[in-house]
């Protein structure tokens, strides 16, 4: 017993350094660098921490309390296996969501955000079934059948979703959460997600409003390597959440394991012990037609 207490108590301190942001890690990775003075939004005021050369810095105590907070849901929503969908499709952030998703297989948009793929999300997944016909097409030879130019039309229809679609075709149902870069450019995913009540994550800079986001990080979201500091923390904690899903679902399996023998044995005993009733039941009637 004592084995196994001092196991947990290694894997909650292992759980812990991850989670840990180290603010010496953020400055380096220039996540405190807000926006010009100018272009700030007064609802930010709570996250900054002063000013130098007419730009805001952020106040990163508050950015890693935050974070963390963030990562902690993000943590708990993954283990439940529902998908989150991460949305960045300014040029900075691009490259660095689509290479951390792989590790995760996790939906992402990178290009434009397509119009209703939350409120109008049937029609997004037929074009998504679309693509996968258009796949079933040249496997079973019927793609051969077509003339040239019907071809050629097909090949651009699926290249043309693929690059719009081909992300989130894993995404079979509405996601358990949003995760946004920039949420001032991705003003429509905010609203959208906010109709349908999807918790939001997002990465928010002086510019931004804060108040319409549920779990909001203050942070520098033009720079590629403060974008890719903060989703690398979080992609760590969804692969916690992950992890824990896979053990919960290792341990329910091994249970069933260990019962289904334990099932086996009873039942051979029942009958048995009904063939002994059995075998008893006859001799009496046998006495009975005697006397």
């Amino acid at each position: 017993m004592v084995v196994k207490k001092q196991e947990k108590n290694s894997n909650f301190r292992n759980v812990s350094k991850m989670q840990k942001v180290e603010i010496k890690d953020l400055i380096d990775s220039g996540v405190h660098f807000g926006h010009l003075t100018r272009k700030w939004d007064p609802n930010m005021s709570n996250y900054i921490y002063s000013e130098k050369n007419g730009i805001h810095i952020i106040n990163l105590y508050k950015t890693s309390a935050k974070l963390q907070e963030a990562c902690e849901a993000l943590k708990k929503i993954a283990s439940t296996g529902r998908k989150i969908l991460f949305v960045a499709t300014k040029k900075q952030a691009k490259d660095v969501v689509s290479d951390l998703m792989k590790d995760i297989n996790m939906p992402f948009i990178t290009e434009r955000w397509p119009g209703g793929m939350l409120t109008n999300f049937v029609t997004i997944r037929k074009a998504v079934k679309k693509m996968t016909a258009i796949d079933r097409m040249k496997k079973d030879g019927t793609f051969e059948t077509l003339s040239k130019k019907e071809r050629l039309q097909v090949d651009r229809n699926r290249a043309k979703l693929e690059k719009n679609l081909g992300s989130i075709s894993d995404m079979t149902r509405l996601p358990g959460a949003i995760f946004i870069v920039d949420v001032k450019r991705e003003n429509i995913a905010v609203k959208e997600s906010q109709k349908l009540k999807i918790p939001i994550f997002a990465m928010v800079d002086t510019n931004s409003d804060p108040r319409n986001i549920d779990y909001p990080i203050p942070s520098n979201d033009d720079a590629s390597k403060a974008i890719k500091k903060i989703l690398t923390i979080i992609v760590d904690a969804i692969n916690e959440g992950l992890e824990l899903r896979q053990n919960e679902k290792d341990a329910a399996a091994n249970t069933e394991s260990k019962d289904s023998p334990d099932k086996s044995e009873i039942k051979s005993e029942s009958s048995k012990s009904n063939e002994n009733t059995d075998s008893k039941n006859k001799d009496e009637g046998k006495e009975v037609k005697e006397i």
